[in-house]
């Protein structure tokens, strides 16, 4: 029979529907029935493109004997870590401090009060390489359990005491200056590979939060090394097999140093984040790479990832049916010799090899290779190299294609509205600006509720049962923030302030200024979620300091600002010591340092020639965190264009910073000129 996860909105939990495992949800529903049967709960935490995750789900949760016995002596409760970051967070901090390290699947017990008395990550269903088999595991626990259960409340009430004590010190609320981030840019070139691009050994991470921050250093100070790490590294990942060379957009990491091997899924947060740093690094080089890799990856997104509600799906698989009724990691992305010359005959599969790095013995597994970009001499012509690539892209898409996670996370649609609007925008691509608009409109139809509350997932049009974490209010507000100074519709600014409102008022230790990633009226957990570090995407808090400060600069409140300035202690602190896990953070303190700069640009009408190019110049100014308006002389839709006439009857742009204005300018040029970083 069916478990209680049939109902639910998250793809992962509805994998497990048919388990014979009697799983729950997480509710308080489970934690009671755990105290009626005076049991232990099992805390199952993964996601639905989580390779590892389906391993153990077929050999054990699919397992009837297995099943029999966690029935028998568990409280079972699965959790969407996607859906629920807060659970996730507040376990996985338990399971890196007793283990010293982390991932998902992640299994943890439980007594019912929620306290966790034993971890881990995946179990085998026989005993391998040391770990005990999850059998042992289940039957271990239960004698503890059982046997010596005034042991296991002391360990799970010292396990609480010892979490509820890892309070982070967060600096002195004062934001980083000069000095932090010169030591910041330090430490990054210390972890910097100047063979391979990118930071630290294998695995290999798209560091895109690092790359703003160096895009923006070098904007205000002219660091030529802050530049050359960010363009050598873009340039190494995008040439490497992390990067889809046919279907464009990223997987989530290498697992070599060499950008050759990637863990095969796509996120959407990667792709949002690294096509904004491809059109960043575009608008500060002019690289025709970056061009290129901020398209493609655009359009993968709206073609692959969109939902027919207009929203981004979460993520595609690693695995897929390599065509046998086996599921296999990457076996929609690889290639053989004979596999390319069966779509392209003997004399182009030959030059596609040397073209794509396809060699006889396989760059991955079982002779198969990434394709790759590994030679920068043109062995092809544009025209040959067009050709080969869409007969293979034609020839994959006959492949059975990777399951797709369709919940719509609210946090990174608001990243993904962001990129979209801006690549759209530098790109002259209003077909982006479009799929921007279209996401944003859901977020607010489905997301937001009378009092601009956010709920994080929906699916398929329904609203999930969760409420918003700090980093929803805060990615959805830049995303349209973003929005507000692409379109000139001062509406998006609006919503913006409805949700900083909230991170004021709900998330924000007023004492301290430092930032929780649950709101004060969330459902208490062990311990109140607080995390300031970037990981796979911005923190909450970094993300939150970011959109209050464009929130500020758009309006000049001072709450907003003074709030930015708060939570940027913790960059103060630091930034100097682990700069590679607070990169959105050092961006945000690089825009305080500018300015940053507010720039109004007003026209006759919006889609009138001067202020088109007026826009359009703002839009591409390198300054950090520069934030623009425009509009028609009079407007209210942005508090900047108040008293900013056109000049001599001309469309105009006025820039000011730190309560000071340039005169405004009717030439692009100058704008160009002042707008340079």
């Amino acid at each position: 029979m069916p478990n209680r996860l049939a109902h639910e909105t998250s793809p992962y939990l509805l994998q497990h529907a048919d388990n014979p495992v009697d799983w729950w949800p997480w509710s308080s529903e489970a934690f009671e029935e755990a105290r009626k049967r005076n049991v232990p709960v099992l805390l199952s935490v993964g996601y639905s493109s989580c390779h590892w995750c389906h391993v153990m789900a077929h050999e054990s949760f699919e397992d009837e004997q297995t099943a029999e016995y966690l029935n028998a002596h568990y409280v079972s409760v699965k959790v969407d870590r996607e859906e629920r970051p807060d659970v996730d967070a507040v376990y996985m901090e338990a399971v890196q401090a007793a283990t010293g390290q982390g991932g998902w699947p992640m299994t943890v017990f439980l007594t019912p009060d929620a306290e966790p008395f034993y971890f881990g990550t995946y179990f085998p269903p026989g005993p391998r390489q040391g770990m005990p088999s999850f059998r042992q595991v289940l039957q271990g626990v239960h004698q503890a359990w059982d046997e010596r259960r005034e042991e296991v409340a002391e360990v799970a009430g010292k396990i609480v005491r010892d979490l509820a004590g890892r309070e982070i010190s967060y600096g002195d609320a004062q934001i980083p200056g000069e000095e932090e981030l010169a030591q910041a840019l330090l430490g990054l070139t210390r972890e910097y590979d100047p063979q391979r691009g990118g930071f630290g050994g294998a695995p290999k991470f798209p560091p895109s939060m690092v790359l703003e921050f160096l895009l923006r250093h070098h904007a205000r100070t002219g660091a030529e090394g802050a530049l050359q790490m960010a363009q050598d590294t873009c340039e190494r990942m995008a040439r490497g097999g992390m990067y889809d060379q046919l279907g464009g957009g990223f997987a989530r990491y290498s697992v070599d140093r060499d950008w050759v091997v990637p863990h095969f899924e796509k996120m959407l947060y990667d792709n949002a984040l690294l096509c904004r740093v491809y059109a960043h690094l575009w608008r500060s080089t002019g690289s025709e790479l970056a061009r290129r890799v901020a398209l493609e990856t655009a359009d993968f997104m709206v073609r692959e990832l969109r939902t027919n509600e207009g929203g981004f799906a979460s993520a595609l698989d690693a695995d897929s049916d390599d065509g046998t009724g086996r599921h296999v990691e990457g076996a929609y992305y690889v290639w053989t010799p004979e596999q390319l010359r069966e779509v392209l005959g003997e004399q182009d599969a030959e030059l596609a090899a040397r073209h794509f790095g396809v060699t006889e013995e396989g760059t991955f597994e079982e002779g198969a290779s990434v394709l790759q970009l590994p030679v920068r001499d043109g062995l092809l012509d544009a025209e040959k190299a067009a050709s080969i690539r869409q007969r293979l892209l034609a020839a994959r898409s006959e492949r059975p294609a990777p399951g797709r996670d369709d919940k719509v996370v609210a946090a990174w649609n608001g990243l993904a509205i962001a990129a979209l609007a801006e690549t759209g925008a530098y790109f002259d691509r209003p077909d982006l600006v479009e799929a921007a608009v279209a996401a944003a409109d859901l977020l607010v139809r489905l997301h937001l509720d009378e009092q601009a509350r956010l709920t994080r997932t929906s699916k398929d049009g329904h609203a999930g049962a969760n409420a918003g974490v700090l980093e929803d209010y805060a990615d959805v507000a830049e995303g349209f923030l973003a929005l507000a100074s692409v379109t000139g519709e001062g509406v998006w600014l609006e919503f913006a302030g409805f949700l900083l409102d909230h991170v004021l008022a709900r998330f924000t230790d007023p004492e301290s200024g430092s930032l929780y990633d649950t709101a004060a009226d969330a459902e208490r957990l062990i311990r109140r979620p607080q995390d300031p570090t970037d990981n796979a995407a911005p923190s909450g808090w970094t993300a939150a300091a970011n959109a209050l400060l464009s929130y500020a600069a758009h309006t000049g409140s001072e709450p907003h600002r003074t709030a930015a300035e708060r939570a940027l202690g913790v960059v103060k602190a630091l930034g100097p010591r682990v700069p590679r896990f607070i990169g959105w953070g050092l961006a945000a303190a690089e825009a305080v340092l500018d300015g940053p700069r507010e720039v109004a640009v007003v026209g006759p009408a919006l889609d009138d020639e001067g202020t088109r190019a007026l826009h359009r110049t703002a839009l591409l100014g390198t300054a950090p965190g520069a934030v623009v308006a425009a509009g028609v002389p009079g407007s209210e839709e942005f508090p900047l264009l108040a008293d900013r006439p056109l000049v001599g009857g001309e469309p105009a742009a006025y820039v000011c910073r730190n309560f000071t204005c340039d005169a405004p300018t009717t030439e692009p040029d100058r704008l160009r000129t002042v707008l340079s970083g």
